[in-house]
C-alpha cells in the first residue's frame, strides 16, 4: 500500500536547518538537566518509597504538605511537607515519594499510611484496601544496582547495533544510525527533563523500544541506498539518499502513524501506570522517523566526503 505515489523532495538541502533544530532542542534538554542536577529519576534508581492513597473526596495538595508538615512515627518527628506531593488519575488521588532514611522506623511504609488516614479522617474510605491503592519500595543499594544496568543496557544496545550495521552495511552507516539513536535518546530525555518527568524502567525500556523502533526505520532506507548506489552508479551520494528517502517515504508514513496512534491511545486512556512510557514512546516515533531522515543520512553522506 502506498498513500503517496511519488516524490521528488530535497530532503538533504533542508539538513542544515533540521540540524540547528535538533541541536537546539539537544541544548536546550542538557541545560535542563544541568540546572536541575540530572534527570528526575524515579525510586526504581534513587530508591525510597511511592506511596499512593485514594480519598473519597477531592483534596488540596497544600493542606496535604500542611498536614505531613509534623509527622511523628515511633517516637521520630519527620517533616514530609518538602517531598514530591502530587494527584494523579483525578483529585482524590495522592501519591506522596518518600527518599530512603538511613535510620527508617520499621513498617514505616504503612505506618505513613496511617498519618495520611489521621489527617483528613472524613475522607477515608470504610475499607482500608480501597484506600491504599499502592505502596512501593526500594532500597538504595538496588536502585543504585538499577541504575547501572539501565545505562550498560542502553551502552550495550548501541554497542551491538554499530557492530552488526557496520558487517551489514559499511561503517559509516553505522555511524549514521548511532548518531541518529543517540540524537533520539538525549531529545526524549530532555523534553522529560523541560517536564519534570520521572525517569523509572518502565521509561529505560520504552528508550530501549524507540533504539529498536528508530534503527528498523534507518536500516530500511539504508537498505535502499544501496540498492540505488548500485544501480545509479553515476549519480551522487546526495541524490542517491534523496531518491532513496523519497521511495521509502510512504512506507516510513504508514508506519510511524500506525505505531503512532497505538501509543496515543494508550497515552489517553491506559492509566497512570503507562503513562510515562506511552509519552516516550510518542515522542520516540516523531523523533524517531524525523532522525532517520535528517540525521543518519547527512551523517553518511558527511562521513563519505571525509573519505
Amino acid at each position: 500500500m502506498r498513500i503517496i505515489k511519488e516524490t521528488h523532495i530535497d530532503f538533504i538541502s533542508k539538513t542544515r536547518l533540521t540540524g540547528i533544530l535538533s541541536l537546539v532542542l539537544i541544548i536546550v534538554g542538557l541545560a535542563t538537566m544541568f540546572m536541575k542536577g540530572g534527570p528526575k529519576l524515579s525510586i526504581d534508581f534513587k530508591g525510597g518509597s511511592m506511596i499512593a492513597v485514594n480519598y473519597t473526596e477531592p483534596v488540596d495538595i497544600d493542606e496535604v504538605r500542611t498536614a505531613l508538615n509534623q509527622v511523628t512515627i515511633d517516637g521520630q518527628s519527620f517533616d514530609f511537607s518538602h517531598v514530591e506531593i502530587k494527584h494523579f488519575g483525578d483529585e482524590s488521588n495522592v501519591a506522596v515519594r518518600l527518599p530512603s532514611m538511613e535510620d527508617e522506623p520499621e513498617q514505616f511504609a504503612h505506618k505513613f499510611v496511617e498519618k495520611m488516614a489521621e489527617a483528613f479522617p472524613k475522607l477515608v474510605p470504610e475499607n482500608q484496601s480501597d484506600f491504599i491503592l499502592s505502596i512501593e519500595k526500594v532500597g538504595p543499594k538496588v536502585g543504585a544496582e538499577l541504575s547501572g544496568d539501565a545505562i550498560m543496557a542502553i551502552f550495550s544496545a548501541l554497542a551491538l547495533i554499530l557492530i552488526y550495521i557496520s558487517i551489514r552495511f559499511e561503517f559509516k552507516y553505522a555511524v549514521g544510525a548511532i548518531a541518529a539513536l543517540t540524537h533520539d535518546i538525549l531529545i526524549t530525555l530532555g523534553i522529560f527533563s523541560i517536564l519534570d518527568f520521572e525517569i523509572s524502567l518502565a521509561v529505560i525500556a520504552a528508550f530501549l523500544t524507540i533504539v529498536g523502533y528508530s534503527l528498523n526505520d534507518t536500516i530500511v532506507i539504508f537498505d535502499r541506498i544501496r540498492e540505488n548506489v548500485k544501480g545509479l552508479k553515476k549519480a551522487s551520494l546526495s541524490s542517491v539518499i534523496n531518491e532513496s528517502i523519497n521511495q521509502s517515504l510512504s512506507r516510513t508514513i504508514i508506519t510511524s502513524l500506525t505505531t503512532f496512534f497505538v501509543v496515543m491511545i494508550l497515552f489517553l486512556v491506559g492509566g497512570e501506570v503507562i503513562h510515562t512510557f506511552a509519552f516516550a514512546m510518542i515522542i520516540g516515533v516523531i523523533v524517531g522517523t524525523y532522525s532517520s531522515i535528517f540525521v543518519a543520512s547527512p551523517v553518511v553522506i558527511k562521513m563519505d566526503s571525509d573519505n
